[in-house]
């Protein structure tokens, strides 16, 4: 199946892109439902709540990723001094995509309620942290997860293609806004039940 670009922008119309040549086959639909995810969402726009449901994603390529306005309000950061990095829209707190620390492993997860149809990305194949009963979680489609993540990121590392990101600097390896690491506090606040 060939691939079709994709508009995405942030609540205000700011920051807006296009995810480029993506299609169900070279990436991942997923919904997972940790605790991270939801707080991300929380932490960058405090008068948003976390989503009733699962937090959509789809994991793809940053190559794919193509900003075509409001790059400067691009804003970065973590919950953790190790955690992954969570980028938002530095004007509204939309948050649009996940990425890993290093820009060596090609991989961004991207937050499908900021495009108007996320359909061309294919049903959902994986779960992630589904929560049971007894405090525990599972993963559903992580396998799929995993070779799509591979299939990816591999021929990108072996090409150099992992360079090509519109998030971190191929010279200096460092991300193109400062990380801001979330205080225990501010994590605390972040992830306590709403209602």
């Amino acid at each position: 199946m060939a691939g079709v670009d994709l508009p995405f922008s942030c609540t205000c119309g700011t920051v807006r892109g296009t995810l480029r040549g993506v299609s169900p086959g070279n990436g991942n639909r997923v919904d997972c439902y940790c605790g991270d995810c939801r707080a991300a969402i929380v932490f960058a726009d405090p008068d948003n709540s976390a989503p009733d449901g699962p937090v959509q994603l789809y994991q793809t390529t940053p190559n794919r990723i193509h900003f075509e306005a409001g790059a400067d309000q691009l804003a970065v950061f973590s919950l953790s001094p190790k955690g992954i990095l969570r980028w938002h829209a530095r004007c509204c707190g939309a948050m649009l995509f996940n990425t890993l620390r290093s820009p060596k492993v090609a991989f961004a997860a991207f937050f499908t309620d900021r495009t108007p149809d996320a359909s061309p990305l294919g049903p959902v194949k994986t779960r992630a942290n589904v929560q049971k009963g007894d405090g525990t979680s599972y993963h559903d489609g992580l396998r799929h997860a995993v070779l799509t993540l591979a299939r990816n990121a591999i021929p990108a590392r072996l090409t150099g293609g992992w360079k090509a990101t519109p998030f971190f600097d191929p010279a200096t390896l460092e991300p193109v806004a400062e990380i801001y690491v979330l205080s225990k506090d501010e994590r605390a606040a972040a992830t306590a039940p709403q209602g």
